[in-house]
């Protein structure tokens, strides 16, 4: 049985750890507020670039459709891309992502498709290269920029559009995960090529108008398109950004309860144990009393 000194380090030690839970609990709260406004601000966006595009693509159709909202007709090479964080101490929020992109890896290599990866955050980086590391082909690492912005998504959407270019992927597939609360984070799974024109996106109500384009819709798309892949990545990086911080400031207050359950079951073991000596030593001194 431990003595009350290691006890008392014990106890000690473990609210050491609640401190620092604590102080990681704040902070990522006073995160949380700017990376959920741009979340959220980054949405309207999104929706009405998709608005745009599927206005376009109602115009478009055949072989004068772009190629990456067209695609190339086959489905044989996917590009996987997977976003998480860089750091840690945040409960399931990479480990979730994770999971979805793998089971629809192990889905695809199951089919007989090619697949490659690209990992966005050391978390993905680290779980994937162990067990799919002759697919990943590159990673990158948001702790290189000091704010998730448009400089991290760009060299993301760059190397994605290269790939299908130049033949390495026919599909290319995101999964990050959306934020819904503080304690809720979805993994989600988007499709980037071809470009997906959202049903449930209504074109543009043009009052009955109608426009003719210039340049034509086809060259407008091929312009608006590549701008349209940055801003989905950026869209799911401010997605992910909110997510970590909510997932990990609800993982610090759960550490930090924790903390003080154990400490209150140490302190009362502690003193359960420090008054079984007083009143053993007690008894010793009242027993040596009596034999005198």
């Amino acid at each position: 049985m431990a003595s009350l000194k290691e006890m008392r380090n014990r106890i000690g030690s473990v609210k050491a750890t609640q401190k620092i839970t604590k102080a990681m609990q704040m902070v990522a709260a006073a995160k949380l507020k700017r990376a959920q406004d741009q979340a959220e601000s980054a949405r309207p966006y999104a929706r009405k670039m998709a608005s745009v595009i599927a206005n376009l693509a109602a115009g478009v159709s055949g072989a004068d459709a772009p190629r990456l909202l067209a695609g190339t007709g086959q489905d044989q090479r996917h590009l996987i891309v997977v976003a998480t964080a860089d750091k840690g101490l945040a409960g399931g929020f990479s480990t979730n992502v994770i999971r979805a992109a793998r089971e629809r890896i192990n889905s695809l290599i199951a089919a007989g498709k090619d697949v490659k990866i690209i990992a966005v955050g050391r978390k993905s980086r680290d779980q994937l290269s162990r067990q799919y590391g002759d697919r990943l082909v590159r990673t990158f690492e948001l702790s290189e920029h000091k704010t998730v912005g448009l400089p991290s998504a760009q060299p993301i959407a760059e190397m994605i559009a290269t790939a299908f270019e130049d033949g390495q992927a026919e599909v290319v597939t995101l999964f990050y995960s959306q934020f819904k609360s503080v304690i809720a984070q979805v993994p989600t799974a988007k499709q980037l090529i071809p470009a997906v024109v959202d049903g449930d996106t209504a074109p543009i109500d043009l009052n009955g108008a109608v426009y003719e384009y210039e340049p034509s819709e086809e060259e407008i798309l091929e312009t608006l398109l590549p701008r349209n892949l940055t801003t989905q990545i950026l869209a799911a990086l401010y997605e992910n950004q909110a997510g970590f911080f909510g997932s990990q400031m609800a993982a610090m207050d759960n550490a930090t309860r924790n903390a003080g359950d154990l400490i209150n079951a140490l302190t009362l073991q502690y003193n359960r144990k420090r008054q079984a000596q007083i009143t053993t030593e007690l008894i010793e001194i009242i027993a040596g009393a009596e034999a005198l």
